[in-house]
């Protein structure tokens, strides 16, 4: 379901980028829009999705599990008071600073009084969808606590859509496109809020009763919620320092390695952080009741699944990565050197998509058990051996260095990650046999695929065909991955049937 959802946002986040270079081009505008909107998306990443939902859902469930259904929901009220106040005081403050804050985030726009003031007055209007997705991300956390993930696997889907109405609104109707989209983004972050509010209730959750400022769940929540903000830091640090590194090579360095990682990112997003997704609140409730066996076979079914469809994934993004960054950008300005460059960094990226996946498991598994620190220590670690093989490799392959550098941080992250929580367990939390039939039918269908390009351009019609090729051979061999995934279409075709 998640992943089904994911895939939509995915596609129509792609009309969106389309339909916003229609209508606000690359221009002074845009370029107001895009560093005006990177300041709540900032928050967002910071104090929202992830750390706010990856610390609530462990307290709410153990809460819930041991206090019951009532104390569960005073801690979720009590949290939602505490973040309207502190967001509410950053947002003001935000709005009263905006000038400063510009100059600080995008400092060659003072030359062009213009676009600087143009920045610093939709910095004005956007900025308080802080407020709304950070209270977004809350319900998400209540939902998936309770074992809906529908709802909140559809929120993105609803700012595409505001984005798209309000670019298209301000182009055919005469007004500033940027500025439109300003208010387009709060009539989306408070369209993201509307939506969980009826599944909410329907769940027999209120925000109507007792909270305190006092909530000892709270306060447990914001102690999880510090090293995972730092966590997240991290994150936009390793992102900017990349960055910074691809500024010393070639013109285009930037771009090869933002369109392979998009594309990279496309079957991370739909499966990868799906699986993690609906993983994390199972865990919490069996490591909030103590059943620690359930865990560790909830833990290996998660990880198991997600290498049963990342390690494919990354041999056919390997195999086919020049035909389908020609099939998708090949137009315009873009280039023929450009499908090269960029193909040899998707191939670099995918090295390390499996071991990302299957990374995001594990990281759940240790915030479910409420450790929220051991993560953000190896990703500390994992962000100095980036850079630094970054730097280094840059100066032999150039982007492609970069790129590869990532996937070699990120195989350091899934091994120190899993070689700790396999010693806190004291289990094997990933079935060696298996682990070898998926990256040998992955192999073969990754050979197949790269020798398929040849038939241009009927290499396309050939995808679904290797997929069916795997599936068929994972069946054969029996594994477990492939049967789960047969009773899950078996027990969905067969609920359908019932409900027609």
């Amino acid at each position: 379901m998640v992943a089904g959802a994911t895939l939509l946002s995915r596609l129509l986040g792609f009309v969106r980028d389309v339909i916003v270079a229609f209508t606000l081009g690359a221009g002074l505008f845009a370029d107001a829009f895009f560093v005006a909107f990177r300041i709540p998306n900032l928050l967002r990443r910071l104090f929202g999705e992830g750390s706010l939902t990856m610390a609530f859902i462990p307290v709410f469930s153990r809460i819930r599990e041991e206090e019951g259904d009532e104390a569960a929901q005073e801690m979720a009220r009590s949290a939602m008071v505490w973040l309207g106040v502190i967001l509410g005081g950053i947002t003001l403050l935000v709005m009263w600073l905006a000038r400063p804050l510009t100059m600080v985030i995008a400092p060659g726009f003072i030359d062009n009084p213009e676009l600087f003031d143009a920045t610093v007055e939709i910095v004005r209007i956007c900025f308080p969808y802080a407020i709304l997705i950070c209270s977004v991300a809350l319900c998400m956390g209540i939902l998936n606590a309770r074992d809906h993930f529908l709802a909140p696997a559809l929120a993105p889907i609803i700012l595409n859509v505001a984005l798209i109405g309000a670019a298209l609104f301000g182009y055919y109707f005469g007004y500033n496109v940027a500025y439109s989209m300003a208010y387009g983004v709060l009539i989306g972050g408070l369209g993201q809020w509307m939506l969980q509010q009826p599944f909410l209730k329907a769940t027999g959750f209120s925000w109507r009763g007792v909270w305190s400022w006092k909530n000892k769940g709270v306060i447990r929540m914001g102690l999880l919620m510090l090293p995972t903000v730092f966590g997240a830091a991290v994150y936009q640090v390793n992102i900017l320092l990349s960055t910074l590194l691809a500024s010393f090579l070639p013109v285009g360095s930037v771009s090869y390695l933002f369109y392979a990682d998009r594309l990279m990112q496309f079957p991370l997003g739909v499966f990868g952080i799906a699986v993690s997704t609906a993983a994390l609140p199972s865990l919490s409730k069996l490591a909030a009741k103590g059943e620690m066996g359930a865990f560790d076979g909830a833990l290996r079914s998660t990880l198991g699944l997600t290498m049963f469809i990342a390690v494919p994934s990354a041999a056919g993004l390997i195999a086919l990565a020049d035909p389908i960054v020609a099939l998708l950008f090949e137009r315009g300005a873009f280039s023929p050197e450009a499908v090269v460059a960029t193909g040899s960094a998707l191939v670099a990226y995918s090295i390390g998509l499996p071991f990302i996946a299957l990374s995001r498991p594990l990281v759940a598994g240790f915030y479910a058990l409420e450790d929220t620190k051991t993560p953000v220590r190896i990703a500390v670690v994992c962000l100095v051996v980036n850079v630094g093989a970054g730097a280094l490799l840059m100066q032999s392959i150039g982007h492609v260095g970069l790129a590869l550098a990532v996937s070699l941080s990120s195989m350091l992250n899934w091994l120190l990650l899993y070689v700790l929580l396999m010693r806190r367990r004291k289990s094997q939390l990933i079935a060696l046999g298996s682990a070898v039939k998926v990256v040998a039918v992955s192999g073969c269908v990754g050979v197949g695929a790269w020798y398929s390009v040849a038939w241009h351009p009927w290499w396309v019609a050939c995808i679904p065909a290797w997929v069916a090729f795997y599936l068929l051979a994972a069946h054969k061999l029996r594994m477990p991955e492939a049967t789960m995934v047969v009773d899950l279409i078996r027990a969905r075709m067969r609920r359908k049937r019932s409900e027609g």
